[in-house]
């Protein structure tokens, strides 16, 4: 190359060199088009080449919260039963857990009616009440995820996840969320219960592979530096480590949000392009819509490779408006300020003036009860950390949970002597500075419930 060179010019020279390069850099890119587009198209035939999948589908879908102001949360996984059923999983392979307090509640106009979207169809018919009221519990949960049959008997429908080697198993949760904890009605399940449930699925092999679908403010603690990515497990969340997740869709007649950003996303995602596209192509189609939050994926990431269609049945099917255009979410508004937007919704609303003083008190009262968390939340941290730098940082900022059995405990006492977390979500907003104080070094753990019994 340098005798050929001798006689061009410089300019020349750097010319040649550009044009090299570019051509390798073409060539690198068609060829990573190739191989991406080769491994799209198979995971597309996943659902021609395994026809008998559908029968080894199994689906959990929780919703674990109850009243009407959470609406939005059954009617998430309302919807996602209709998805499944519509795509051919049969309802012996789909346990449901919801309180069930909304399809008949008072509130409704409709009774038997729960819709997902403004105008949207009644995704509420046939779907399996197996475990609803005082049965949605975390021992439920874990229990019926694990597929221990003998445990539930006698309670609800007794449905498991009665899954094996070959099996592709489904989770949808739905509800409220903080660093490390995802909401029932009446407590709180922890990060590492749910992980070590997985764990032990697959040193059973009770599944080859596994998805979940995570709507909860902090989601993604859930499993960030906690699943594993080589156990056949691949997890979305509505939200990162450290931030909420959004509620949307304010129906003004029903006096509530129907659904939730992500939730409702992914959902119409599917009502629209059916199961047939890869879990990774539908994971960034979600993450781009969803505005308020940062939609993130955990586990095993190669999964994303696969067809949705493994997961939520492959029968061609005409879901829930699946021929409605998707709508945009303007009035996403955080899952912990949800009371205060019902509430100021309302208060615009009313044209009584007897109702509208009584709304204004009603907002009053909640702003109140937020100041006062936050000051006892704050109080609680002032007493065990004395250097105002460091109790900046407690007050602010969000580690990752990590000291469980400290973070278990303090958050059951506080939920105990403070605040009700299960009936008081913005108190759950806040368990964060706990989570904190329990990754601080050194911390002392009975100092801290000290300070708890001492401030509440």
């Amino acid at each position: 190359m340098v005798l050929a060179t001798q006689h061009l010019t410089m300019f020349e020279v750097f010319t040649m060199y550009s044009l090299l390069v570019y051509c390798i850099v073409l060539l690198a890119i068609a060829s990573d088009a190739l191989l991406l587009q080769k491994i799209d198209n198979d995971a597309r035939n996943v659902k021609t080449k395994n026809a008998s999948a559908v029968a080894d589908i199994w689906a959990l879908l929780v919703a674990g919260s109850d009243t009407w102001m959470n609406y939005r949360h059954q009617a998430d996984v309302c919807h996602a039963y209709q998805i499944l059923r519509a795509h051919g999983v049969p309802d012996d392979h789909i346990v449901v857990m919801m309180t069930d307090d909304i399809a008949h509640n008072n509130n409704n106009p409709t009774p038997g009616v729960i819709i997902n979207k403004p105008n949207g169809t009644n995704v509420y018919p046939n779907v399996p009440r197996d475990y609803t009221g005082k049965e949605v519990t975390v021992e439920n949960f874990l229990n019926i995820i694990q597929g221990n049959k003998e445990a539930m008997r006698g309670i609800g429908s007794g449905k498991v996840i009665e899954s094996g080697p070959d099996s592709f198993v489904f989770v949808n949760l739905v509800d409220h969320g903080a660093p490390g904890i995802f909401a029932f009605p009446e407590e709180f399940m922890h990060a590492k219960q749910l992980i070590e449930a997985i764990e032990a699925m697959h040193s059973k092999q009770r599944y080859h592979q596994m998805v979940f679908y995570v709507e909860a403010c902090e989601s993604g603690s859930l499993f960030d530096g906690l699943l594993s990515p080589n156990i056949n497990v691949y997890a979305t969340t509505a939200a990162n480590p450290k931030e909420n997740s959004f509620a949307c869709y304010y129906d003004a007649e029903l006096e509530t949000y129907l659904g939730d950003v992500y939730s409702v996303k992914w959902m119409e995602d599917v009502d629209k392009l059916g199961t047939d596209e890869t879990l990774r192509k539908q994971y960034w189609q979600v993450k781009e819509e969803t505005k308020t939050s940062h939609v993130m994926h955990y586990g095993n990431l190669y999964m994303g490779w696969d067809s949705v269609s493994r997961f939520m049945g492959s029968k061609s099917a005409n879901t829930a408006n699946n021929d409605a255009p998707k709508k945009p979410c303007e009035d996403a508004v955080a899952s912990g300020d949800v009371p205060v937007a019902i509430l100021t919704n309302r208060i615009m609303a009313a044209t009584d003036e007897a109702v509208k003083a009584k709304l204004e008190k009603q907002l009053s009262e909640e702003l109140e009860l937020r100041e006062n968390i936050r000051s006892v939340v704050k109080k609680i941290a002032s007493k065990v950390i004395t250097a105002s730098e460091q109790l900046t940082g407690v007050l602010e900022d969000k580690s990752l949970p990590r000291n469980f059995d400290c973070i278990e405990d303090t958050v059951k006492l506080f939920s105990e002597r403070c605040f009700n977390i299960n009936k008081v979500d913005y108190a759950m907003r806040h368990l964060y500075v706990l989570v904190n104080l329990c990754e601080v070094a050194d911390m002392d753990q009975s100092k801290l419930e000290d300070a708890i019994k001492t401030i509440c």
